[in-house]
C-alpha cells in the first residue's frame, strides 16, 4: 500500500495530484525549485523539498536530485505528472531500481511508444488503423523522396522523437518535398537530437480525437470514451471537449475498440490515451500515438464520468485490479477545457512574464478550475507559461459553450498579459459553438486581426485597474 508520494512536477498538476493525494489519506511530498518558492503547491503539499535552481535541467529535470528526496523522505511512490520526467523510460526503470514506485505504465510501454514509426508499427501488427505512410530506417533524402511520391501528396513529415509541431512539414507538391526534409530532419535535430523522420498520407479535413485508457497489472484494459482535440494552433491543443459533436454511436464504439486494442498490444498498466486522425471525408479514423501518462486535458473525462484519473493511477500502482468494466462507463452531460497562457495574442502568440496582480474567478455552476495561482504569483521564464485550465460541463453542449464565454469575460486575470480575450473571441465563433471545424481551422478561418480591436478587460468590473497594470 502507498503512504507516500512525490511529485516530480509543478503548478496546476502538482496542485491536482495533491488533491487526490489527501483524499485518499495518502502524505504528499513537492519539490520545488527557486523559481516556485513561493507556489501555491508548495503550500499545499504536506511536505516540500526545495530541488534546485530554477532552470528545469537543475531541478524538475534532475533524476538523481529526486530520487535523493525519495530516499531522505522514505518515499513509496513517484507521479511524475505530464511533461518533464513523465515519459521517460529511463527515469522508471531507475525509481523501480531504487525501490520507488512510479505511477505510470511499465518503462517497455513508454519505451515503445516513444518512437513514432516503432508505435505505428506495433499499431499495424495488432490490427489498429494506422494512416498510409513510411516509417523505415533508411532515412535517405532519395528514399523519404520516393516514398513520399508512393503516398502521394499531399504528406506529412513527422519527427519520430518528440512532439509540439517539431520538426513536422505539410508537402503539398512533389517539387517541395526535398527541401522539406531538409528542413524537417534540422529542426528534429536541433530539438531532439534525432533527425529520423517518418511520412505519412496528409488528411487535409481531419480532427483530432484521442480515447482515455486505463490499463491495471492483472491484465484489464478499458477505455474512458473520447476528448475531441481538433481545435488546435501550431499542433497545440486550444479547447478540448466531450463527447466529440462529430462522432455517431457507431464510431465511438469503434475507435473505442481500436483504443483498447492498442492498450492490449502494450500490456498497458496505467492511465493513457490513444490519439487518432478521423477523416471528416471518408470517416475512417487511424491511429496518431500513444500518450504514455496523464494527460493536461484529463478534467473533461473526469467531468463527463465522475471518476477520479489521478486516484485511479494510484490504486493501480499499488496493484489493485481495476473495479469498473467498459459497460460502466457512461457520459453524462458535456464538458468543455480551455487553456488560459501568459501569451500575446496580438503578437504571434508570444509568451510573457510578470506578476498576477489579481486572480479571481466568477461563480458559476459547472466550472471547474485547475491552477496553482494565486493573486501575487510570478510567471517565470522558465517554464511553460501555462496560468490556468478552465472546465465548464453542462447537459448540453451550447449552455456549457455560453457558460465558458462568460466565464472567459469576467475572469480576472490583472497584471499581465493573456491569450484571453482570443479564448473568448473563440466561444463566440458560430462555427466553433456547432462543432464544424478541422484541425486547420484557426489557421484558415479564425480572424486573428479582429483582436486586435478586441479589450476584454473593457467589460470587466475591474477594467480600469487592469490598465494600470499592463
Amino acid at each position: 500500500m502507498i503512504h507516500s508520494i512525490l511529485i516530480a512536477n509543478r503548478g496546476e498538476i502538482a496542485s491536482r495530484i495533491i488533491r487526490s493525494c489527501r483524499k485518499m489519506g495518502i502524505r504528499s511530498v513537492a519539490v520545488f525549485s527557486e523559481a516556485d518558492r513561493e507556489a501555491l503547491f508548495v503550500k499545499e503539499a504536506d511536505t516540500a523539498v526545495y530541488i534546485g535552481e530554477s532552470n528545469p535541467q537543475a531541478s524538475y529535470l534532475d533524476q538523481d536530485k529526486i530520487l535523493e528526496v525519495c530516499a531522505q523522505h522514505q518515499i513509496d511512490a513517484l507521479h511524475p505528472g505530464y511533461g518533464f520526467l513523465s515519459e521517460n523510460a529511463g527515469f522508471a526503470r531507475k525509481c523501480k531500481e531504487a525501490g520507488v514506485i512510479f505511477i505510470g505504465p511499465h518503462p517497455k510501454a513508454i519505451e515503445e511508444m516513444g518512437s513514432k514509426s516503432n508505435a505505428k508499427s506495433i499499431m499495424r501488427e495488432n490490427g489498429v488503423p494506422v494512416i498510409p505512410g513510411y516509417q523505415g530506417e533508411d532515412q535517405s533524402v532519395e528514399t523519404l523522396t520516393k516514398a513520399a511520391q508512393e503516398i502521394g501528396f499531399p504528406v506529412l513529415l513527422k519527427a519520430t522523437a518528440g512532439g509540439g509541431g517539431k520538426g513536422m512539414r505539410i508537402v503539398q507538391k512533389a517539387e517541395e518535398i526535398t527541401q522539406a526534409i531538409d528542413a524537417a530532419k534540422r529542426e528534429a535535430q536541433n530539438a531532439f537530437g534525432d533527425d529520423e523522420l517518418i511520412i505519412e498520407k496528409y488528411i487535409a479535413s481531419g480532427r483530432h480525437i484521442e480515447f482515455q485508457i486505463l490499463g491495471d497489472q492483472h491484465g484489464n484494459t478499458l477505455h474512458i470514451l473520447e476528448r475531441e482535440c481538433t481545435i488546435q494552433r501550431r499542433y497545440q491543443k486550444v479547447i478540448e471537449e466531450s463527447p466529440s459533436p462529430a462522432l455517431t454511436p457507431e464510431l465511438r464504439t469503434q475507435m473505442g475498440e481500436a483504443a483498447v486494442k492498442a492498450a492490449k498490444a502494450l500490456d498497458y498498466d496505467n492511465a493513457g490515451t490513444v490519439e487518432f486522425i478521423f477523416d471528416d471525408q471518408s470517416q475512417q479514423f487511424y491511429f496518431l500515438e500513444v500518450n504514455t501518462r496523464l494527460q493536461v486535458e484529463h478534467p473533461v473525462t473526469e467531468e463527463i464520468t465522475g471518476l477520479d484519473l489521478v486516484q485511479l493511477q494510484i490504486e493501480i500502482a499499488e496493484g489493485k485490479s481495476l473495479k469498473i468494466k467498459q459497460e460502466d462507463i457512461q457520459s453524462t452531460g458535456y464538458a468543455v477545457e480551455c487553456r488560459l497562457y501568459a501569451e500575446d495574442a496580438r503578437n504571434d502568440f508570444l509568451p510573457v512574464t510578470g506578476t498576477i496582480q489579481q486572480w479571481q474567478v466568477p461563480e458559476v455552476d459547472g466550472l471547474r478550475v485547475e491552477t496553482a495561482i494565486q493573486s501575487g504569483a510570478q510567471i517565470s521564464m522558465f517554464y511553460d507559461p501555462m496560468i490556468a485550465k478552465i472546465i465548464v460541463w453542462d447537459k448540453e453542449r451550447n449552455i456549457a459553450h455560453r457558460k465558458m464565454h462568460y466565464v472567459l469575460r469576467n475572469l480576472l486575470c490583472l497584471g499581465i498579459t493573456t491569450n484571453q480575450d482570443f479564448l473568448a473571441q473563440l466561444f463566440a465563433t458560430p462555427a466553433i459553438n456547432e462543432g464544424k471545424y478541422d484541425t486547420h481551422y484557426l489557421a484558415n478561418h479564425f480572424d486573428y486581426a479582429q483582436l486586435q480591436n478586441v479589450d476584454a478587460k473593457a467589460t470587466h468590473p475591474a477594467g480600469i485597474a487592469a490598465t494600470l497594470f499592463d
